[in-house]
């Protein structure tokens, strides 16, 4: 699994890719004023729905479909042991109460952020997280599995000037809920998958072992344990350097840490394992910019013929 995917070389993104980066940026975001967030223009999302068309022909039989808010519940987070693990992450909304609505208005002087207290939602980190107690409220899991196609817009707290490091974002995942065996047939081939589509944008890739960022020495830990382990592979793209390449797509096994944290058991009685492949639609469609430029009528005939462009 780490043996690259496409040999193809990166040498048109020359001189330099930081550089390269820069130069093409107007074509695709306009600055916000806020590092990590920016608007998107017509040609970037012209690209972003040729890649969700591209997933969605992917997509299995049997398949449910949920398109979920960029928030979520905070105690359903806070379940999930996020806040402990990537508290460094973690977004959440803060409202004032109606009780200081006298407060404002003309002739009045008031600093929301004095009376702004914690609501009971966050902004949702990951797109998959929502979909596990949803499966869970409905009984056990049935003996063929679950499968879902979720998206959702997504916040990490990762303030970059490096387009590739967006506090919002969105995220495309397909989720399998079943017994070990049938999770990791899920992941494989999705592996597959992800390696041919890249392989069709003709994307120059690697697949990598990789962990999450938790947070903390015991973090560091966890991290070793989940690379020794192969439950993460990531498929990345040398967007700004081929020593630090970018990871477009990943390829989840978490056992079964949501069959223990939501009590999702299959028909046996026996806690429930997930995984997940995510596809970083915002990441994909700025790895395509960078491989083929921002004219898209002189991208690879390929290329457009995948993406209907």
């Amino acid at each position: 699994m780490n043996q690259p995917v496409n040999p193809k070389s990166f040498i048109a993104v020359a001189p330099t890719r930081i550089d390269h980066i820069e130069a093409i940026t107007p074509a695709m975001y306009h600055k916000t004023g806020v590092d990590g967030v920016y608007l998107r223009t017509e040609l970037f999302e012209k690209v972003i729905s040729g890649l969700s068309d591209l997933i969605t022909s992917l997509r299995e039989d049997g398949t449910e479909v949920l398109r979920f808010p960029p928030v979520m519940s905070r105690k359903m987070l806070e379940t999930t042991g996020y806040a402990h693990n990537f508290p460094h992450m973690l977004g959440g909304v803060c409202c004032i109460d109606h009780s200081h609505s006298a407060e404002v208005g003309p002739g009045h002087e008031f600093d929301w952020a004095d009376h702004a207290t914690t609501s009971d939602l966050v902004l949702t980190p990951a797109a998959c997280y929502p979909v596990y107690p949803l499966a869970a409220s409905r009984g056990s899991v049935p003996e063929g599995g679950l499968k879902f196609d979720v998206m959702s817009d997504c916040f990490r707290r990762e303030p970059s000037k490096r387009l590739d490091r967006l506090q919002t974002f969105r995220m495309r995942e397909y989720v399998c809920i079943g017994t070990g065996e049938q999770v990791l047939a899920f992941r494989e081939r999705w592996q597959a998958r992800g390696g041919k589509l890249a392989e069709q944008l003709e994307l120059p890739c690697t697949f990598v072992k990789a962990s999450d960022p938790f947070f903390g020495r015991l973090g560091q830990m966890l991290a070793a344990a989940q690379i020794e382990q192969g439950l993460k592979f990531e498929l990345v793209v040398p967007i700004y350097s081929p020593e630090q390449p970018t990871a477009c797509m990943s390829f989840n096994y978490h056992m079964d840490h949501f069959g223990h944290t939501w009590d999702l058991k299959d028909s046996k009685g026996e806690y429930a394992h997930t995984g997940c492949s995510a596809f970083g639609l915002d990441r994909l469609a700025l790895a395509l910019f960078a491989t083929h430029g921002t004219v898209l009528s002189a991208w690879p005939v390929g290329v457009k013929a995948a993406l209907k462009v």
